[in-house]
């Protein structure tokens, strides 16, 4: 338990030092391009919250795992993790890093993993496929592919005051409730004291929007959920790949119909920003906002638009921590959330917008 509030607390505290301070960094840690198609706040806001998360689990860790048989490893997911963190935290700063160059450190990091802590995709329980699985290069490879994969889809959904965070927040729940039920302390460890940097975090971005987490932040958690979504499987025989899967099914399914919509539909680069995610249409067409006039109030439309893709996160994530061994179970619930995702957004996009969707 220290350890989760240690994560919180220092989360917490070093993310209000730099909203108090952001005068002093305002040239270089500020959010100044405001017209962007992904860009909905009308005022600069300092991009560097993944500090806090960063420094809240390392101090965690540090502060805990002295003595602990799983030092070694705890250690090492933390070194993991540094080139993932850095190159996000040098875009946020220089706002000159290349989506390419990131996702190579990314992918370096997920290298890393792979052959240090072995985090590792063992099988997908799929005949053929996991026969090929067996070779270790190909393992290798569809286990970067899919870490620096979530780690960018975390990135992608990062585009309002909470959304991020609190879908990462379920998620390590998700993960350390299957853990514990699983007797994996360290796993659940890791889990719930990401959870709590993460929640030192939120508090000061939801709902007010007083800091964001930045392409540090948003990759640092994704890579952190990645790999422990991947490590739970090749621990445990019992755990079905598709668990992993399922709890990271809305950041992964936005990638996805992203990288669809811009190559395929608009037949431009998959890197290249559009303002048509899943989380813009919401604000834009249920929400009814083109800009926002009351930015200032504590419930702003930006504030409101989260709550809609919380709620899509759990209809993915419930499923999946109570049939977390059931592969065909799991792949009938995945079918059915993609094709809930896309028949909502090809209705939001086309102004039918289902009337129970307006809460307000």
């Amino acid at each position: 338990m220290s350890n989760l509030l240690i994560a919180f607390f220092v989360s917490c505290i070093i993310t209000i030092l730099i909203i108090r301070t952001q005068k002093l960094h305002w040239r270089f840690t500020g959010d100044s391009l405001l017209d962007g198609p992904q860009k909905f706040h009308t005022h600069s806001v300092p991009r560097i919250g993944g500090i806090g998360v960063a420094l809240g689990i390392i101090i965690a860790i540090f502060a805990n795992a002295r003595g602990s048989p799983n030092q070694s490893l705890e250690y090492t997911l933390l070194l993991c993790a540094v080139p993932v963190f850095a190159i996000g935290l040098a875009e946020d700063l220089s706002k000159r890093i290349s989506v390419k160059t990131r996702l190579l450190f990314t992918a370096i990091g997920a290298l890393l993993a792979t052959i240090m802590i072995g985090a590792q995709i063992p099988r997908l329980d799929i005949p053929g496929i996991d026969y090929l699985l067996t070779l270790p290069a190909l393992s290798i490879l569809l286990t970067i592919f899919a870490i620096t994969g979530v780690s960018n889809a975390y990135n992608i959904i990062d585009g309002f005051n909470g959304l991020s965070s609190m879908v990462a927040i379920i998620t390590l729940i998700a993960l350390g409730y299957v853990s514990i039920v699983l007797g994996d302390g360290l796993l659940a460890n890791l889990s719930f004291t990401m959870a709590s940097a993460v929640l030192g975090f939120f508090i000061w971005n939801y709902p007010r929007g007083l800091i964001f987490l930045g392409d540090g932040g948003a990759y640092l958690i994704g890579f952190w959920v990645a790999t422990l979504s991947v490590l739970v499987v090749a621990r445990h025989s019992e755990v079905s790949p598709w668990f992993a899967l399922m709890i990271n099914g809305y950041p992964i399914l936005e990638t996805l119909f992203t990288i669809y919509r811009r190559k395929i539909h608009q037949g431009k680069s998959p890197g290249q920003p559009d303002g048509i995610h899943f989380h813009s249409l919401i604000f834009r067409r249920i929400l009814n906002s083109k800009v926002i006039k009351d930015e200032n109030e504590w419930f702003s439309a930006n504030a409101k638009t989260s709550p809609y893709l919380w709620i899509l996160t759990t209809l993915s994530v419930i499923p999946a921590m109570i049939f977390w061994r059931d592969t065909a179970i799991l792949i009938v619930f995945l079918l059915l959330f993609t094709l809930t995702y896309v028949w909502l957004y090809s209705r939001i996009v086309s102004f039918k917008t289902p009337g129970w969707i307006h809460i307000e």
